[in-house]
């Protein structure tokens, strides 16, 4: 099950995203997510479509790595493409009972939906695969530092963003526990049938919720034990500087987004 999870855990590959500055790997990512909102047109699809595959094999993370992290959303993609196939009008009706109708304006729609959600979902997982979690809430906080003028609390909500991401495995891996415990006992939940299989789950949040407080606690022992603080004025092993792939990468992102508002647009 922790297998599927692919958002706050790290993968160690020696590829040109692990080297690049975690701030350049956070706008760029920004960059590219915005742009995708520019996508209207079929091959402005098929060109951020290659752009993402071609970001999947420089990362050298496995392919079959990132499939397995979009196989817990196939309900809800599934469920965003039923959605719009069946509430989208249109004027070309493929199928229709009762007051149910499948046009083919709401398909189109229904498959650029799910397509969006797909490359979005696939570049926010580059980035956590390619950067450390310390790596990225140091570049977070270097970003947002000019925040810290105007009052905000910009390392204290940098380790908070970081620390929630990291702990999406930790409490997959804890749901695990608790279902193998379960199964230790005889008591199977892919046995039960689907209607009783969601009740079951029901008694299981109350502990997976006690396991997970009771790391948080934990974890904030150990800041208060290495003398975190607010983190103000805290200094840094690596500083983080830019170098000229940074600039490149950031290059790219940019003229990849200016390309998709051409597209847009020129309507191509």
């Amino acid at each position: 099950m922790t297998d599927s999870v692919i958002v706050g855990q790290y993968v160690e590959t020696y590829s040109i995203f692990h080297r690049l500055d975690p701030r350049t790997k956070l706008v760029s990512i920004m960059i590219l997510m915005l742009s995708f909102l520019m996508l209207g047109t079929g091959l402005s699809y098929a060109v951020a479509t290659f752009f993402v595959i071609g970001i999947l094999l420089l990362s050298k993370v496995p392919i079959q790595f990132f499939w397995r992290g979009l196989r817990p959303l196939l309900f809800i993609l599934l469920f965003t493409f039923m959605y719009n196939a069946v509430f989208t009008k249109g004027t070309i009706i493929l199928w229709s009972w009762s007051f149910i109708e499948v046009t083919e304006e709401g398909l189109r729609t229904g498959l650029r939906f799910v397509w969006r959600i797909v490359l979005l979902i696939l570049l926010a997982s580059v980035l956590t695969l390619t950067t450390k979690p310390l790596d990225l809430a140091y570049g977070l906080e270097k970003l947002l530092a000019p925040l810290s003028k105007m009052g905000v609390p910009v390392e204290q909500f940098s380790l908070m963003i970081v620390i929630a991401i990291r702990f999406i495995p930790t409490i997959k891996e804890e749901l695990d526990r608790i279902l193998l415990a379960q199964k230790a006992r005889g008591y199977d939940l892919t046995a039960l049938s689907l209607p009783k299989r969601i009740f079951a789950y029901v008694p299981i949040i109350i502990p997976l919720l006690f396991t997970t407080i009771q790391r948080a606690e934990q974890l904030s022992y150990a800041i208060d034990a290495r003398a975190y603080g607010n983190g103000t004025g805290r200094t840094s092993y690596r500083v983080l500087q830019f170098q000229q792939m940074d600039y490149l990468a950031g290059g790219i992102a940019l003229l990849f987004a200016v390309i998709l508002l051409w597209l847009k647009i020129g309507k191509v």
